[in-house]
């Protein structure tokens, strides 16, 4: 198979290289797909240039990438033999693995590669890994949402672009931030309001959105940046779940507020969620789609030998969707 590799850190170019290598044959409770989309997602850039306190990948050599699609080609002992020809989608495909999704094939534990609905390509379902699970956990989270307010940090964005979308589809009233051209791009995936994160009396035209009352649940992609916003606008006994945080690696928290308010505060990682809360996040996320719910947008699909310049896009920012590489599989 051909496959994207690297083993040492530095800029894509310099250090990403197209290879010819073999597949592992599936083990026991394992399958092999035939990869046709690799989702490139900024974890999978910052892994590659470099993590702090590593001086060198913990693998000899790595395929990047977590997040893809294809069809399943062989199974493993343990494994239907039915699952050989499935659409499937995949998850976690490079996390504490040294073999990713940036390559033609990859061999992995056969819960890690979900059936794809028929009504869904290739493409959105290289983007369910991370961006689609992410936003199905942060949103459902502690509990329904129905006929309940969530606030949702950074609607533009591709996990906030999602969770818009699945909070309206779980019956919430969304408000969320944006600026600029993500403020209709917000709207367009559905928010009932959107605001301008930048406007000086942020926290007054949240809670006048909302008729003056409190947020039950606010969702964050930049919890440093809006923890006082949050604190001042949240519930009593609310919930914040909080993905991200990149501006402010090491915000401080604003205890008083949070404290009598009673407020749940859940860091959200999607590598590291639980078995129960996985399956719940998978079935969520397939009856979303199931019922044409989520329009997941892809900006740009580059050849599995120009991976560099797809890395380079990520690193970029200000994107509108997806960036993808098609295996040619």
């Amino acid at each position: 198979m051909k496959a994207i590799t690297y083993s040492a850190f530095g800029s894509a170019r310099e250090v990403l290289t197209l290879v010819d290598m073999d597949c592992p044959a599936p083990g026991p409770g394992e399958v092999t797909v035939d990869i046709t989309m690799s989702g490139v997602n900024p974890s999978d850039v910052k892994s590659r240039a470099g993590r702090p306190g590593l001086d060198r990948p913990v693998f000899d050599q790595i395929i990047p990438h977590s997040d893809g699609a294809g069809v399943i080609s062989a199974v493993g002992d343990g494994v239907p033999g039915s699952r050989v020809g499935e659409r499937v989608w995949l998850w976690n495909g490079q996390w504490k693995r040294a073999l990713g999704t940036a390559a033609q094939q990859i061999t992995l534990p056969a819960e890690q590669a979900v059936p794809l609905p028929a009504t869904v390509s290739d493409e959105v379902g290289a983007t369910l890994g991370i961006p689609g699970l992410t936003a199905t956990h942060a949103v459902f989270s502690g509990g329904d949402v129905r006929d309940q307010t969530v606030l949702i940090h950074g609607g533009a964005g591709t996990v906030g672009y999602l969770a818009v979308q699945l909070a309206k589809w779980g019956g919430a009233r969304v408000i969320t931030t944006a600026r600029g051209a993500g403020l209709d791009r917000a709207k367009a995936a559905g928010a009932d309001v959107a605001i301008d994160y930048s406007a000086p009396d942020l926290a007054q035209q949240i809670l006048a959105a909302n008729g003056g009352q409190p947020i039950p649940k606010i969702i964050d992609v930049e919890l440093g940046v809006n923890l006082d916003i949050d604190a001042e606008v949240i519930a009593e006994n609310g919930r914040l779940n909080a993905y991200g945080s990149a501006k402010n690696m090491t915000p401080t928290l604003p205890i008083f507020p949070l404290l009598f308010k009673a407020v749940t505060l859940e860091i959200v990682l999607v590598y590291l969620l639980t078995s129960t809360e996985r399956r719940f996040a998978v079935d969520t996320l397939t009856a979303a789609l199931t019922d044409g719910a989520l329009h997941s947008p892809i900006e740009q699909i580059f050849p599995l030998e120009q991976a560099a310049a797809a890395h380079e896009a990520v690193e970029a920012g200000n994107r509108t969707g997806a960036i993808l590489l098609s295996t040619g599989a």
